[in-house]
């Protein structure tokens, strides 16, 4: 008997192995189309008297009083826990930089008693001016109780560095000072954007009386917070503007300023 060639055999061998895959084939997919779960269906809508139960029994349930009371003193002891942090940061700062106590209250928006007087002269001033000038206008500032205002930081509001050098800068009686030691003018220096933009101060140095005290932090103010009768523009000595105010209508509100300045 004649033997088939091999390449026969191959083929064979091949359909054979192809056959019984496509079986196999066959064989998964009806198993599977027959193991096919069903698609979920979406729960009927609830009942309304259900629902209407359920909501007047919510509100049914009565309140807590000592839970109440528990979330209040919460409240109040996040808010003093922000504040002796911020105070503490800023004592950091001041004492990392050699400054007394002036700068450290300026950093940390700490009221000084300024805020006694009925009319406190605000000088708007810039970083931009010379040094020595702000430097005569802060010894003017404190016979007063003036502040001295800054629409921004130099350096941008991230960084407290530039701003604490210049206060100091600022702020020494003695300009070649260095250390913690050095004696300090009490005089407020205040960082506030929104005191420009309400009184619309687009040229420095400028003086405004302002009734209250000027020194609040701006984000606790808003546009509707009190603000100066008159602006004075001009590179004046201090008792030059308030004059100048006082002729421009507001004479009641630098009357007790001139006054002690004259008694200096």
């Amino acid at each position: 008997m004649a033997e088939q060639p091999t390449s026969a055999n191959a083929r064979t061998r091949i359909q054979d192995q192809g056959d019984a895959a496509m079986e196999r084939v066959k064989r998964a997919a009806a198993k599977a189309k027959a193991s096919t779960k069903a698609s979920p269906v979406l729960p009927s809508k609830a009942d309304a008297g259900a629902e209407r139960r359920a909501f007047e029994g919510i509100n049914r349930r009565k309140q807590d009083p000592a839970m109440a009371d528990r979330v209040k003193a919460d409240v109040a002891a996040a808010r003093k826990a922000l504040a002796i942090e911020r105070e503490t940061a800023s004592r950091r700062i001041a004492q990392a930089l050699g400054l007394e106590q002036p700068e450290e209250a300026a950093l940390a928006g700490v009221v000084s008693g300024s805020s006694a007087n009925q009319w406190v002269p605000l000088l708007f001033a810039s970083s931009s001016m010379p040094v020595e000038t702000l430097r005569t206008y802060a010894g003017q500032l404190e016979q007063v109780g003036g502040v001295m205002a800054f629409r921004g930081m130099p350096g941008g509001m991230r960084q407290v560095g530039p701003m604490a050098q210049l206060s100091a800068a600022i702020l020494r009686r003695d300009p070649g000072c260095e250390g913690p030691a050095c004696a300090m003018r009490d005089v407020q220096l205040i960082v506030d954007p929104l005191v420009f933009r309400q009184h619309r101060v687009t040229q420095v140095p400028a003086l405004a009386m302002i009734p209250g005290d000027p020194t609040r932090p701006y984000c606790e103010r808003d546009e509707a917070s009190p603000r100066a009768t008159h602006l004075v523009l001009g590179d004046a000595a201090l008792s030059g503007l308030l004059e100048e105010y006082g002729r421009l209508g507001g004479k009641a509100e630098v009357q007790d300023v001139l006054a002690h300045m004259a008694r200096r």
